[in-house]
């Protein structure tokens, strides 16, 4: 592949990517495949952590991933979009720090990204967040990929202290602000929402110029942030028909063009949730079938059909699902279906 370059460490540097990946996770012609480790739930053990990560790697995948969730709100504000009933998944009212959890995986591996989907950036500063993604960058020796969100949640703005109102404004200094923080020697920032004093704020993270950035969200908004930033890309959720998939990625390619930007800079990483059905009475071919639920074979229908979206890395999450709780069956059906993505 002639836009790559060598940089002398068993490194490629990709100018439109802006950071550093190894070999192992370059290729025009596969989707990379990640799965979330088990840091929220009853699953969410130290032990469990470690065998996940340290068997995900072993076996080839591309990327370890955590979630986040600051609290459970008996009387919740806001309803949680992904249940019929609006109701949050008793598997958050337990969850393990979404960085924290990446600092202790990047010391006990050495080759597989590590990623957060996504990290509500409102209930940070820019300078506390920025510096956290640093760390975990130096110490995993540029492995990280920042997945970001605005959050939805008012209680949780209303535990951090962070109005609701005017998110979009506010997220757009904070993006702002923290590429800032990892890119210029002298930091100063004057902001509605957000001042930074000239300062030095070292060390800066190991890819370059920044760590990579993929925000979530199904905004219009969302998609116009990521191309007017620069930001590598998107980082979506399967919670409804494939088509909608679809239609976000391709008005994020229609906002570069009109942007006189190259739309291949803007990539695409696809959470998703395999529900496998063993019962093959319950497993329908019909239009009821949830995308990425029934037989092996339909999910891998599902997962060829994303890739054909042009889909970059999909990541697959069991910690809502009984699987979730068995670190083996998770790596098991995990190494089933990534061959729908090779």
């Amino acid at each position: 592949m002639k836009h790559w370059e060598e940089n002398g460490k068993n490194e490629w540097i990709d100018p439109n990517y802006r950071s550093f990946y190894s070999k192992k996770h370059l290729s025009t012609s596969i989707m990379k495949v990640g799965i979330t480790l088990p840091n929220l739930g009853p699953q969410a053990t130290k032990e469990n952590i470690l065998q996940t990560a340290t068997q995900a790697e072993k076996e080839g995948f591309d990327s370890l991933w955590t979630i986040t969730r600051i609290l459970w709100p008996l009387r919740p504000q806001t309803p949680y979009g992904g249940t019929s009933d609006g109701s949050l998944p008793v598997e958050y009212q337990t969850t393990l720090d979404p960085l924290d959890v990446l600092l202790y995986i990047a010391l006990n591996t050495s080759k597989v990204l590590l990623g957060t989907s996504v990290i509500d950036m409102f209930f940070f500063t820019p300078v506390m967040l920025a510096k956290r993604y640093a760390t975990l960058d130096i110490l995993s020796q540029g492995r990280v990929i920042s997945g970001l969100g605005l959050g939805w949640s008012k209680d949780e703005y209303q535990a951090s202290n962070v109005p609701f109102q005017n998110r979009a404004e506010r997220a757009d200094e904070f993006i702002q602000a923290m590429k800032k923080i990892w890119t210029d020697d002298v930091v100063e920032f004057k902001g509605k929402y957000y001042n930074i004093p000239a300062s030095k704020i070292d060390p800066k993270p190991i890819q370059k110029p920044h760590i990579p950035v993929h925000l979530g969200g199904f905004s219009s908004n969302t998609f116009s942030r990521i191309v007017k930033y620069d930001l590598n890309g998107w980082l979506g959720v399967v919670g409804g028909p494939l088509e909608n998939i679809e239609n976000c990625i391709n008005t994020i390619k229609d906002n570069a063009t009109r942007s006189n930007k190259n739309p291949d800079n803007f990539r695409t990483i696809m959470l998703t949730y395999p529900n496998l059905v063993e019962d093959k009475s319950s497993s329908s071919d019909g239009k009821n079938r949830f995308p990425l639920s029934g037989s092996i074979d339909q999910i891998g229908s599902d997962i060829q059909r994303i890739k054909a979206m042009g889909v970059d890395h999909i990541i697959f999450g069991y910690n809502f699902v009984p699987i979730g709780r068995d670190v083996t069956k998770v790596i098991d059906l995990s190494k089933e279906l990534s061959r729908f993505a090779r």
